[in-house]
């Protein structure tokens, strides 16, 4: 095999032939890929969604029917984001601009050569690279993390490493065993055949695929796609069986994860436990499968499920994911996770990652996702757990603002009441429920804090903590803005002139709104302000979002320039969630450039992901900007937004926002 590996997820293929599985499966192997094979159109879409294969290559010689073969394929792959090659008859070449109009990215000629088929397969690589691939290495991780992965590994000392799932499969009881133990476990009249595989493919070095049944289950096999990884053999393990589909009494079908049968059987066995179960909804789905059709809709569950997986992986592993019905997600919690802080912590990240846009074609779909979160008490079972995670969530439909809702162990339903809240907004003030917390601001090669940003936060004396999204969601409605931006800019100020010297290098950014800025005396108001606090403007940066500039770009444009003579430094927050326009920003006198913890975080997905955010840093670059990135949570992001260029990051994988003492310890601990 060449230097290139098959073990990514990006040199994948699924194949597609009723008549030529095997065959085409053999090519692809001595072409140096991995290949999922599949006979039955009916499965395909699904199979090829739960692979890792980003490459599908359909077999359409004889005349393949177009419908049948092809086109429940087509909206699977646009929406994983890869290419499609139609295999057909050199005599039928002239139905080759039908099949690419229908959705085929490349086409193959037959008969084909390996050169013919290997060049072929790097065309459309190059497609999924350039346009919404890039490499998956983390996935075969992340699915052991899971414990449902079916998958082994020769080890250095000649044992082999089984992951869970294949360990209940096979009916052993230890992760480490020696090859005649797993060997044992086949059917007597395979072994010698299986034995004989392995030989051979390392010998060899190229990948291959043995199946073999399980004793005491007819109909039940396993296919072993083999590899050498670092001169050792491994293998990912799928399981096929005339009854697959019925494997959703713990599998859902169409995502990949758990089913409700299997979440209820979770939540049986941990009746009397520390457990947290956050329900998570996704709205105006119907209204998508209309405009786009079912198929779409389905694929899209898929990825929505991939997202989730990946956000509960790297915040609770361990932790259980399932589909509960239509478009209604299950994450259940233990231990540390579980408590209601890091739920509600992982709420707010899930309910981000689910509202940024996916692609599907050439449509970005976006949707919007509520959370209803359930503490565990000691008399509940899986009904009544589930039932309260539904209230919760039905408050979290009807009371806006961030989508979440909590019931702890020891309380019932709370219900914002919208109304309820403009009263006692225009009370928090005077009672000081609204405080300030300090988000630091890094360098990205450095640990040292160089700046904050003041954030608000409403302690309701009823409701408990809320955030700033329902904060300033309810001062628009009551008309109450001003006063209460105008709060949150003083005491930022007042709080940050009281700090000591050790922290006069310091930058403190304040948020301003498109009500601010849209009234004649801002200015002049906020200037008499920040002298008046004794903090330097030298150190002040103003940030105003995109939907505060866009109103007026002229207006603002002269805004920005009367500040930055003034000795303010000026930044756009939150660029991406809005028009995200890169034409307009070359008229706006500006010396930082936040990006959207949305975009942020999109940088460790796919190569598209990553060539948005690079485009909008060098954009940002050639502008003369510093960048900033918000919501950073992994050291991956950071890495990747360091190698872009961005110059400063916050987020929770350094610290979440903290009071000013805080800040002081933490700044000179």
């Amino acid at each position: 095999m060449s230097g290139e590996s098959a073990a990514e997820g990006q040199r994948s293929l699924f194949i597609l032939s009723p008549g030529d599985r095997d065959g085409l499966c053999h090519a692809a192997r001595m072409a140096g890929w991995r290949a999922i094979g599949a006979r039955r159109p009916g499965d395909a879409p699904q199979r090829f969604l739960r692979s890792e294969a980003q490459v599908a290559l359909v077999d359409m010689r004889r005349g393949g029917d177009a419908a049948r073969l092809m086109a429940p394929l087509v909206p699977a792959m646009e929406a994983g984001g890869g290419a499609l090659i139609v295999l057909i008859d050199g005599s039928d070449e002239a139905r080759v601009p039908v099949l690419m109009e229908a959705g085929a990215t490349h086409f193959l000629l037959a008969p084909f050569g390996d050169a013919g088929l290997r060049a072929a397969l790097a065309s459309a690589h190059r497609l999924v690279e350039r346009l919404g691939g890039g490499a998956k290495h983390s996935q075969r991780a992340q699915r052991i993390r899971r414990g449902d992965a079916l998958y082994w590994q020769l080890e250095r000392d000649g044992r082999l490493r089984l992951s869970a799932g294949l360990m209940a499969h096979l009916g052993l009881g230890e992760a480490l065993v020696t090859p005649a133990s797993l060997v044992q476990r086949l059917p007597r009249g395979e072994r010698r055949a299986v034995l004989a595989a392995v030989r051979a493919m390392l010998r060899s070095g190229t990948p291959d695929a043995l199946a073999h049944g399980l004793p005491g289950r007819p109909g039940d096999r396993l296919v072993h796609h083999l590899r050498v990884e670092e001169g050792m053999v491994a293998a990912d393990v799928e399981w096929l069986s005339e009854g697959h589909e019925r494997e959703s009494a713990s599998r859902d079908y169409l995502t990949g994860v758990r089913s409700r049968q299997a979440a209820l059987a979770w939540l049986e066995q941990r009746q009397g436990l520390p457990t947290t179960v956050l329900l998570l909804s996704i709205s105006q789905f119907e209204r998508m499968n209309a405009a786009y059709g079912q198929v779409v809709g389905d694929a899209l569950l898929g990825r929505i499920a991939r997202r989730i997986e990946r956000l509960v992986d790297d915040v609770a592993p361990g932790a259980m994911v399932a589909r509960i019905a239509g478009t209604e997600f299950l994450v259940g919690l233990t231990g540390e996770a579980a408590g209601g802080d890091r739920a509600t912590f992982l709420a707010r990240q899930l309910i981000g990652a689910i509202g940024r846009p996916f692609s599907a074609g050439d449509h970005l779909i976006r949707l919007i996702a509520r959370c209803g979160i359930a503490q565990a008490r000691s008399d509940d079972d899986a009904t009544l757990m589930l039932r309260r995670a539904g209230t919760a969530l039905a408050d979290a439909r009807q009371a806006g603002g961030e989508g979440i809702r909590i019931l702890s162990a020891d309380k019932q339903s709370r219900q914002v009441d919208a109304d309820r809240l403009e009263t006692d907004l225009r009370l928090a003030l005077d009672r000081g429920e609204i405080g300030i917390v300090f988000q630091p601001q890094y360098p990205v090669h450095s640990a040292q804090i160089s700046g904050v940003e003041a954030l608000a936060r409403w302690n309701h004396p009823h409701y408990g903590p809320l955030g700033a999204a329902i904060l300033f969601a309810t001062a628009e409605r009551s008309d109450y803005m001003l006063p209460l931006s105008a709060h949150i800019q003083a005491e930022a100020l007042r709080q940050a002139a009281a700090w000591p010297r050790a922290l006069s290098a310091l930058r403190l950014s304040i948020n301003v709104t498109a009500a601010d800025i849209a009234q004649p005396s801002f200015m002049s108001e906020l200037l008499r302000m920040v002298d008046g606090s004794g903090f330097p403007r030298s150190r002040l940066t103003v940030e105003i979002t995109e939907s505060g500039l866009i109103e007026d770009i002229g207006a603002a444009s002269a805004l920005l320039r009367a500040l930055r003579a003034e000795g303010l430094a000026v930044a756009i927050d939150d660029f991406g969630t809005g028009y995200s326009s890169l034409a307009y920003l070359k008229n706006l006198p500006l010396d930082y450039l936040k990006i959207d913890s949305g975009l942020a975080q999109d940088i460790a997905g796919t190569a598209r992901d990553r060539i948005i955010v690079r485009g909008v840093i060098h954009m940002a670059k050639s502008l003369g900007l510093k960048v900033i990135a918000e919501g950073v949570e992994t050291e991956q992001q950071l890495d990747l937004l360091a190698r872009e260029g961005c110059d400063y990051y916050q987020g929770f994988l350094r610290s979440a926002g903290i009071s000013s003492a805080d800040l002081v310890s933490l700044f000179l601990s």
